[in-house]
């Protein structure tokens, strides 16, 4: 069905939108160097405001040996190791609170502890023999230890942050143990770090300029299924066609470097599919300053204005972004947003048609997907 009131304009991520996420990358790195999992994205992101990540992505230092320097040491910060070996444990304690009142994790008392209440003596003794005998044959197959996190995240609905990320596991396809070593992602197919991180060891060893070209060659790759939605709306009649636009965390490459001047094939370039194309670097700002979002506004007049018509409000743009704390200003602003979940962007092109009322996906992906 059509929407009532289509958009003006869509804003577009590039890395994990557009591209891969070079969030894939940092996983495989870690699993691959026997790193503790999210450790990087922690000290990169707890780095903010003025980490050497951000300064780059804000093109105020350049891409060099001294750039290289600054991020390793940003990736050796005691004080954030420390930090995030405190946040693990207060993650794993707080799993453990919720899980082990529930025992396996079943369907009753689950229920109950997301209504508040007791199980009661009906849903204590209502169960017949036959289905206590299935439960238990489960539970003689579960691995000892191991909780129901597909069962956990189907049965907790008030939404609270152990449930949420219990469902953010269960949905990346993540293997979730009481061992030491932190909750896996499965972006990658690599076994589950067991780096125990409970006794505060070194600071691991990160090799920061390996890691950034890992990432950078990742997320040169398009994504299959935002990327050729992209190219479906490139194709409408100018008629129907919204102002297409790309808000990116970016990086400024030496000249001298491959990645500056070339995409291979040259039809993945995402540039070349944008009315206007937003990249941190050149414009001093970097998501999530509300700076950049009302940038972004001015510069989708400034073309609609060239055409002739009439101004665009924030209401009237869809913004689709990989990370959420990108999405909150832009949604504070009154601009729709579509968060793109890692391993599940075909879901964000549904949710793009339905914002629009155009058909973004081929029918083979629709079958498979929908």
């Amino acid at each position: 069905m059509a929407p009532s009131t289509p958009p003006k304009a869509i804003i577009f991520d590039i890395g994990g939108v557009c591209a891969l996420s070079p969030l894939e990358a940092i996983a495989d790195y870690e699993n691959k160097n026997n790193i503790p999992h999210n450790w990087i994205n922690f000290v990169i992101s707890r780095s903010a405001p003025n980490g050497f990540w951000q300064r780059l992505e804000r093109g105020e230092v350049k891409l060099d040996a001294e750039f290289f320097r600054g991020f390793n040491s940003d990736l050796r910060n005691e004080r954030l190791w420390r930090d995030f070996n405190d946040s693990f444990k207060k993650r794993t304690k707080k799993l453990k609170d919720f899980a082990v009142p529930t025992q396996l994790g079943d369907h009753v008392s689950l229920k109950a502890e997301a209504a508040n209440t007791n199980p009661t003596e009906e849903d204590r003794g209502a169960h017949p023999a036959s289905s206590r005998t299935k439960h238990s044959n489960k539970k003689e197959n579960k691995e000892s230890g191991s909780a129901s996190l597909s069962k956990l995240a189907k049965d907790t609905t008030i939404g609270d942050p152990v449930s949420l990320e219990s469902e953010e596991a269960v949905q990346s396809g993540s293997n979730f143990s009481q061992s030491s070593g932190p909750i896996q992602s499965s972006s990658t197919n690599h076994p589950e770090s067991t780096v125990p991180v409970n006794n505060l060891s070194p600071v691991p060893d990160i090799d920061g300029e390996s890691l950034f070209w890992c990432m950078m060659a990742h997320a040169r790759n398009t994504d299959p299924y935002i990327f050729p939605a992209l190219l479906r709306l490139n194709k409408l009649p100018s008629s129907r066609k919204p102002i297409l636009a790309a808000l990116s965390n970016t990086v400024i490459f030496p000249p001298s470097h491959p990645y500056s001047r070339m995409y291979d094939p040259p039809d993945s370039d995402p540039r070349k599919y944008f009315d206007i194309f937003i990249a941190s670097a050149e414009v001093g700002m970097r998501k999530p300053d509300p700076a950049i979002y009302k940038y972004a506004l001015d510069k989708l007049n400034e073309c609609v204005k060239q055409r002739g018509g009439q101004d665009i409000r924030a209401e009237e743009c869809v913004f689709l972004d990989d990370i959420g704390e990108n999405l909150k200003p832009a949604g504070e602003m009154g601009l729709r947003t579509i968060k793109v979940v890692l391993g599940k962007t075909w879901r964000a092109v549904k949710e793009l048609e339905q914002a629009t009322g155009f058909e973004l996906m081929d029918e083979k992906t629709r079958r498979s997907k929908l």
